[in-house]
């Protein structure tokens, strides 16, 4: 079908949907016949997928319906109650000369179904199909950057294939491994180790379209899992469902974490509730293809608990003061990596791409602490990136959507603890003309230009924003106020004040 539809050799095509298996099919299709697959993740408002559709060239949209924006990205994965805007017919209309093709359904619309385009193929499967090699490019990865506007990592099936095959090696993976999948598809935690994983392992895959927990707990009682994967926030409301009542946990073997901020009492309480043989913690980043260090089997609980392991075959780290120095043992500083894992580049942006992959090294970003035996910690970040229930989130775009607004002088935005999600954003904003703030008015404002697990959880008032000797916003201020106003955890949204 893709062929009949002149898809050519290295042809983008966005695949924007909810996890199914007709997202599986139509991403080993686009791999199979030589064009490059760009995820979309289906919460993404309309504007926001388009832009990505337009920079990165995509001849065709492949979009399941799903793709509404209204998931919130909570761990309970309960909608927000926005309005749908995002269907394949929206799609096309907002992109004239693009071809879009609903995922699923085969009822009469305004787009072209899958199944009906299917129908009609006679063309033999071999028939103008392209030979794909390990450098060539299999995705082109969408991560948000250092002025907030997302960037394309251009990803190659070399370092697809190969570090998967390590993280399957660590973690055990093989056949008759159950695998419930709820990262989206759209990550790399959802298609790499998620999908591709599975293939390699030839263990059985299971999409979950979101994160339904009663669902999620009734396939663990019913020893239908046996590998989990997943950041904090979907993890600890699921041992709270375990502890609850009487779930079978016996059929899970390994669970699989990371964040850039792990509770160490959740690596305790997995071995405890779950009973399970094998707890891995992992750090990687889109630009490193996913993964770079992860914990082995037979680590002691509180290494674990304390770190992200040590580096897979193929991959260097170290940590570099701000000279690009290596630093002793134990010393903070700046993680830079270097592999066979590392990204091409970032899509037709060869400044970015320079100064991400200065000398071969990828800068992170990210500051952490090696010890004697290599095991990498992160402790901080340079960037100021939130990882919000596993979904990254950048505050510059964030507070740009702010200040559009009529009531906003100036915003900065910066991440709370939340004992569920990790952490959640927390909006500083000097009001525009005095005030006060209306937080309903700044989330409607927000929801209708962001995805919602971007959108700030709460907002507090400020008459001004403290600044650093460089004249730059000191979010390290602003994280101390929040602490002080919150204690631990940011427990009410609304609006606070300052002093």
């Amino acid at each position: 079908m893709l062929l009949d539809l002149g898809l050519g050799p290295g042809d983008r095509v966005a695949l924007w949907g909810a996890n199914s298996a007709e997202w599986v099919i139509a991403d080993l299709a686009v791999l199979w016949a030589g064009g490059t697959v760009v995820p979309l993740n289906h919460r993404y408002r309309l504007a926001e997928a388009a832009d990505m559709v337009e920079r990165a060239g995509c001849r065709l949209v492949l979009a399941d319906g799903t793709a509404d924006g209204t998931a919130d990205g909570t761990a309970d994965g309960t909608a927000d109650g926005s309005p749908a805007d995002g269907s394949p017919a929206e799609l096309a209309s907002t992109l004239p000369g693009r071809r879009v093709v609903r995922l699923t359904g085969d009822t009469p619309g305004p787009t072209p179904a899958w199944a009906d385009l299917r129908a009609a193929v006679t063309r033999t499967p071999a028939d103008g199909r392209r030979e794909v090699g390990p450098d060539d490019v299999s995705h082109v990865q969408f991560t948000s950057g250092t002025t907030g506007r997302p960037k394309g990592a251009v990803l190659r099936h070399r370092a697809m294939v190969e570090t998967t095959r390590r993280w399957v090696s660590v973690v055990g993976l093989g056949q008759g491994d159950r695998y419930p999948v709820v990262a989206p598809f759209s990550h790399l935690g959802g298609h790499k180790t998620g999908i591709l994983a599975c293939l390699l392992a030839g263990a059985a895959l299971r999409p979950l379209p979101s994160l339904d927990l009663d669902l999620l707990a009734g396939l663990v009682d019913r020893g239908a899992v046996s590998i989990l994967q997943g950041p904090p926030a979907m993890l600890q409301p699921l041992l709270d469902r375990v502890e609850e009542g009487r779930v079978d946990t016996s059929a899970v073997r390994v669970v699989v974490t990371g964040a850039a901020v792990i509770p160490p009492g959740l690596v305790h309480r997995l071995q405890r509730v779950l009973g399970v043989e094998h707890v891995v913690t992992a750090y990687g980043l889109t630009e490193s293809t996913g993964v770079c260090t992860m914990t082995r089997r037979g680590d002691p609980a509180a290494l674990v608990a304390g770190s992200c392991g040590r580096p897979i075959a193929g991959v260097e780290v170290r940590v570099v003061d701000g000279a690009r120095r290596p630093l002793a043992t134990g010393e903070p500083g700046e993680v830079e990596v270097r592999g066979d894992n590392l990204m091409a580049g970032y899509l037709d942006d060869p400044a970015a791409t320079e100064e991400a992959l200065a000398d071969g090294w990828l800068r992170t970003g990210d500051v952490g602490t090696l010890d004697r035996a290599g095991n990498l910690a992160i402790v901080d970040r340079l960037k100021d990136m939130l990882v919000v229930g596993g979904l990254n989130v950048y505050p510059a775009e964030v507070e740009r959507v702010l200040e559009e607004h009529p009531a906003v002088a100036r915003a900065a935005v910066v991440g709370g603890a939340h004992e569920r999600m990790g952490e959640v954003p927390v909006a500083f904003v000097v009001p525009a003309g005095g005030g006060p703030l209306d937080p309903e008015l700044l989330q409607e404002h927000c929801g209708a230009r962001l995805a919602p697990f971007k959108v700030p959880r709460r907002f507090v008032e400020t008459a001004d924003l403290p600044s650093n000797a460089a004249g730059k916003v000191d979010k390290r201020a602003l994280r101390t106020a929040l602490a002080r106003l919150e204690g631990p955890y940011v427990t009410q949204p609304g609006v606070g004040r300052l002093p």
